[in-house]
């Protein structure tokens, strides 16, 4: 027996029960990857762990690009945010989430995967001293890479980082 997708399970499965608005779980692998929760659940969640967030626009319409909105967000991404919070100790600040107005693609702000942080001198020196430089991305943003696989990418302005995974959660 691995123990590894044992604990991976009785994560998901904690996290459930601490997160109101997600659905039943129907395995750790399926469920880690599809897994998506509603913008209540991602802030009840995002609060707890003392993570804030902003928007331009003050609001939350996932339809709208001026919003910051946490509707569809996977479950993985707002874990990932929380260990990156908890392991950095660092102040986070969300500028981006679902909303539309993002780059399209798989591993999309829009399909839940990628959550905008503004730039804090703490987050950039936990990132770049802790996480592995693996070169610019095509746009030319340099990017940093977890041991979980997680991708952290200085875009001047913010951090764009694509959770894979929930970090190590």
């Amino acid at each position: 027996m691995k123990l590894r997708p044992i604990l991976a399970a009785l994560t998901l499965t904690l996290a459930t029960l601490a997160a109101p608005g997600v659905g039943v779980l129907t395995g750790a692998t399926e469920a880690y990857a599809a897994t998506r929760i509603s913008h209540a659940t991602a802030t009840s969640m995002f609060r707890a762990s003392g993570i804030t967030w902003s928007s331009s626009g003050g609001c939350s319409d996932r339809n709208n690009p001026t919003c910051t909105s946490f509707e569809q967000l996977n479950l993985a991404t707002a874990q990932g945010a929380q260990t990156l919070k908890s392991a950095s100790g660092c102040a986070l600040d969300i500028t981006g989430g679902t909303e539309t107005g993002h780059a399209a693609g798989t591993y999309s702000h829009w399909n839940g995967y990628k959550l905008d942080f503004a730039k804090y001198t703490c987050l950039g020196t936990y990132i770049k001293n802790t996480f592995a430089y693996i070169g610019p991305r095509g746009d030319g943003a340099l990017q940093w890479k977890s041991g979980s696989g997680n991708v952290y990418a200085d875009e001047g302005s913010h951090w764009d980082v694509t959770y894979y995974n929930c970090g190590g959660c």
